[in-house]
């Protein structure tokens, strides 16, 4: 089996990092492509010894499972490049937020009849094999489809099979997740270094409280509340931050910042429909459907040059 990237951004680079660190596909096994060979990420990706390549079409004739890594706008002018080199023996795994299964379905169903279509919200964290992946089955994609695809996000942390209606608001919690206990870690730490600790001390003392809580949780399956009760000694240090906390609203905004970001994934979903293009999405695509809509819309093409362009 192959694996190919349709985009060598973050996520690209962090799963393909932890499927060859798993030892579930080797690196000459895994292919990516992007028009930007200048991304940090693409740097890394070669270090690994992962196969690169500037041409999509490449990346699609050398992969048997095919990942749609790309931001949610350039999904449609992706599947209108490559549909013609899809075959029965791919599997088209869409990563991208907002994206639903049917439209991808229907733009590749205009080319090739009954394309397997796999939708997935994956994390960052799958980078050091503690992923959070869940899934959704396409109309011709078969038990065994999504049986493959869960080996392969098993082996670089948790995945789970659901309905596709939930995986917005799965965005909103464990897609957007990894940022909030970041957020959360460096705020800790801004407090430890007020109150006196090294800035490195402090950093690794909130990561690792965050790590060992996370780890108490999953393992002893009480319920958080719980869990955190039993942290608090009465008239202790703790419960005196947690009322602070909530005075301050710290779970309304937890949960705001949950519901903000699925709201924004079904707005992306809004711009794929649209298949309009933005200046930043020009930038980041060579793609030749997007240089004609953007010149019938009248859009300026930076005078012929993006970044990685040759003069002609």
């Amino acid at each position: 089996m192959s694996v190919g990237f349709i985009g060598a951004g973050q996520l690209a680079f962090a799963l393909a990092r932890g499927f060859t660190a798993a030892g579930v596909l080797g690196a000459h096994r895994i292919t990516a492509s992007s028009p930007d060979p200048e991304l940090p990420t693409v740097g890394g990706l070669r270090k690994l010894g992962i196969n690169f390549t500037s041409s999509n079409k490449e990346t699609v004739k050398s992969s048997d499972v095919l990942f749609l890594a790309v931001k949610p706008h350039i999904i449609p002018f992706v599947l209108d490049e490559i549909g013609s080199e899809i075959e029965d023996r791919h599997l088209i795994v869409s990563c991208a937020a907002g994206v639903t299964i049917n439209s991808i379905e229907k733009k590749l169903s205009a080319i090739r009849e009954y394309p397997k279509v796999i939708r997935c919200m994956t994390n960052t964290p799958v980078v050091v094999r503690e992923g959070a992946t869940v899934y959704a089955t396409g109309t011709h994609a078969d038990v065994e489809d999504g049986k493959l695809l869960e080996q392969l996000m098993a082996s670089v942390g948790f995945c789970v099979e659901v309905e596709e209606d939930l995986i917005d608001a799965v965005t909103g919690l464990s897609g957007s997740g990894p940022a909030y206990a970041f957020t959360a870690v460096d705020a800790l730490a801004d407090g430890g270094v007020k109150m006196g600790l090294p800035r490195r001390l402090a950093v690794r003392l909130g990561a690792q409280a965050l790590l060992g809580a996370a780890k108490m949780l999953l393992e002893s399956e009480q319920h958080p509340g719980q869990l955190k009760d039993n942290v608090c000694s009465p008239g202790g240090a703790t419960i005196h931050a947690l009322h602070v906390m909530e005075s301050g609203g710290f779970r309304s905004l937890l949960i705001n910042a949950v519901e903000a970001s699925c709201k924004r994934t079904n707005e992306l979903q809004f711009l794929a429909d649209q298949e309009t293009v933005s200046a930043a999405s020009i930038k980041k695509t060579t793609l030749d459907k997007v240089k004609r809509t953007a010149s019938k819309a009248g859009i300026s093409l930076f005078n012929n040059k993006y970044p990685g362009s040759k003069k002609p």
